[in-house]
């Protein structure tokens, strides 16, 4: 519940009062106060205002010991709610998710500030993401909040006109794609599904979408998330291990939620020339239009690989083209591909994996275990670990 709120509570006081580094502290010190006092007290009736008020309080505090007293508390009480136990009927969210994206913060600083402030991501999930050291997003989210800060962009923060809105879409439809992401498919830890934050990013697209109803990328990305998520009830077993794509009972698969992503995708793909979302969410609605492994169609998949392949320069695209030809042309195919690819993934652990998979179908078992247990070991994935190594003592002599 407080990952839930937290995103909307931070929106709601950076745009009452601007100050997103000092309102972000502001609230994760409410969100202390409710870890404490909630499971003794009980949730209140609105744990929203609740959040709201005390952060508000712990906000009003921090300004009024600031240099320039007077100006910022008289300011802090200007801007104070009329009645502050009352949550404003607004969702802040999106606003706090442009604010995060603001043009005056470098690509990656946005995408980093806003994994933390609207996903609720830790730095390491975040550098998980992108495949980069921690140390490199912690300085990242630093130096955002401090650029925020020193251009005045957070003092107070208001919806963007549609000129600039537009302008930071993109940033804006990478990080719900990541936050999806982590979602879908934890990095770490003992879940494989995240649903809380697949939830939300789903939620978040919803809203872009509705602000945004004839942006092809949007509604692009928005059938992605359904379409893939679709899936997640067979995704695992009953103790919670991982169920791979072709051994999923599609039975369990959520029709209504590939229903309205096929027809997003259709709509989105006479929205101007497709781009990456759009041709990820053609491939996913291929995948889930099939009743059977069996009946994926496999050439119109690496078709549309071909395409997103020259559209996005992220190496998932090339390893998801790998699977795809190894499907259409046999693994050694694949395989050619992999080593291509290796430079671009060295730590990854989805490349070994994929390798592994195609080493055992060509027979080289010894080599597939071996390829198995170097995935294992990377993954911190608890789930993708056990299953991994699972894979490779079934290959052991």
């Amino acid at each position: 519940m407080l990952r839930l709120h937290a995103p909307q509570v931070l929106g709601a006081l950076v745009r009452r009062y601007g100050h997103f580094a000092a309102a972000e502290d502001a609230v994760q010190e409410a969100l202390l106060a409710a870890a404490r006092q909630w499971p003794l007290d009980g949730v209140p009736g609105n744990p929203r205002g609740w959040l709201i008020r005390v952060a508000s309080r712990r906000l009003a505090d921090a300004l009024r010991a600031e240099e320039a007293r007077a100006r910022r508390e008289e300011a802090a009480v200007r801007l104070e709610p009329r009645d502050p136990r009352a949550a404003p009927a607004e969702d802040d969210t999106l606003t706090l998710l442009f604010l995060c994206c603001d043009p005056v913060l470098a690509p990656a600083a946005r995408i980093a500030l806003t994994l933390r402030a609207v996903g609720g991501l830790t730095t390491a999930e975040i550098a998980r993401a992108h495949l980069v050291p921690e140390a490199t997003i912690a300085q990242r989210i630093s130096r955002a909040k401090a650029k925020l800060r020193a251009t005045g962009a957070d003092h107070p923060f208001h919806p963007p006109a549609p000129r600039d809105r537009d302008a930071r879409l993109a940033s804006v439809l990478q990080v719900l794609y990541l936050i999806f992401n982590e979602g879908y498919t934890a990095t770490s830890g003992p879940a494989l599904h995240r649903a809380d934050l697949a939830r939300e990013a789903i939620r978040l697209t919803r809203a872009a979408r509705r602000l945004l109803p004839r942006e092809g990328a949007v509604s692009g990305l928005l059938a992605l998330m359904l379409l893939t998520e679709a899936r997640s009830a067979a995704r695992t077993g009953p103790d919670g291990e991982l169920v791979p794509l072709d051994e999923q009972d599609r039975g369990r698969w959520d029709r209504a939620a590939i229903a309205e992503g096929t027809a997003l995708v259709e709509e989105a793909l006479t929205e101007g020339p497709p781009g990456p979302y759009q041709l990820q969410a053609a491939i996913a609605a291929l995948h889930d239009e099939a009743p059977d492994p069996g009946a994926t169609d496999w050439p119109q998949i690496l078709a549309l690989y071909d395409v997103l392949v020259t559209k996005t320069p992220d190496p998932m695209a090339e390893l998801g083209r790998a699977v795809a030809l190894a499907m259409v042309e046999g693994p050694e195919a694949g395989l050619a591909a992999l080593t291509a690819l290796e430079p671009r993934l060295p730590d990854s652990h989805r490349l070994p994996a994929v390798r592994a998979h195609l080493l055992e179908r060509t027979g080289a078992r010894r080599a597939a275990a071996d390829a198995y247990r170097t995935a294992a070991r990377r993954t911190l994935s608890l789930p993708e670990r056990r299953y991994l190594q699972t894979r490779a003592a079934r290959l052991d002599p």
